[in-house]
């Protein structure tokens, strides 16, 4: 199957939700480049960018489910395919 490089930009205000963010990137973490997490005390949330090579379902299947916790925001960009 064709794959797909992409990041997905995560925000986080409600950090009840983070046990749960957690549990979903684990199960995608074979997709997963690698992340980077940020606390941003001034505003009170945490910015996280997920690096993932993986089919574009996949990708939109995670994003999907981290947008639905409460409290998290999730979108996604993804590598142009020609620049591959």
């Amino acid at each position: 199957m064709e794959t797909r490089v992409a990041v997905l930009a995560v925000i986080v205000k409600n950090p009840e939700a983070v046990p749960a963010l957690n549990d979903l990137l684990h199960r995608y973490a074979s997709r997963i480049i690698g992340r980077m997490g940020v606390p941003y005390h001034a505003r009170g949330v945490n910015i996280i960018s997920v690096a993932m090579d993986a089919p574009a379902d996949e990708i939109s299947a995670l994003s999907g489910k981290i947008g639905r916790l409460a409290g998290v925001t999730a979108k996604t960009v993804y590598a142009p395919e020609e620049a591959l």
